[in-house]
């Protein structure tokens, strides 16, 4: 089976498709989103869709524990659906899942213009699996009059 090229994909995909969010800013500045899974920025553009780039990069919150899930695609994969992404989920301290991050997208020249675009999205998705402390308030350290006392 032949595969379309990329380019030609992105013009037939860019102005209609399923994922595609149109928001209305000022005046008639339009900004267009996408809700494709591979899509680091969620922008409508040709450089981070998922559709019409044979290399994706997907960083998105695994399960409940603190996991974070770091899925490429598979170039030679392209007609098989169910074997087209490598995943692996990271369990670790912050900087070291940045550079596993940094290692798989940039250094193994998979995407390296993804790079800043992967960390970005890495930062956003560790720091809403972090759980807020709960308890009780710091109290005011400030020295402040007591009552009863001149």
């Amino acid at each position: 089976m032949a595969t379309l090229p990329e380019p030609l994909i992105w013009e037939m995909v860019k102005k209609n498709n399923s994922f595609l969010v149109k928001q209305f800013g000022r005046g008639t500045a339009s900004v267009q989103f996408s809700k494709e899974p591979n899509n680091l920025y969620n922008l409508n553009t040709y450089k981070h869709s998922g559709l019409a780039n044979k290399k994706t990069v997907t960083i998105q919150a695994e399960g409940k524990d603190q996991s974070v899930l770091l899925a490429t695609t598979k170039t030679k994969k392209q007609n098989k659906p169910v074997a087209l992404l490598h995943k692996s989920v990271m369990k670790k301290e912050f900087p070291r899942m940045a550079n596993a991050v940094a290692n798989q997208v940039a250094d193994n020249y998979y995407r390296p213009d993804l790079k800043k675009a992967a960390l970005a999205r890495l930062s956003a998705v560790h720091r809403s699996l972090r759980v807020s402390k709960s308890g009780v308030k710091k109290r005011n350290r400030q020295a402040g009059k007591v009552p009863g006392r001149k």
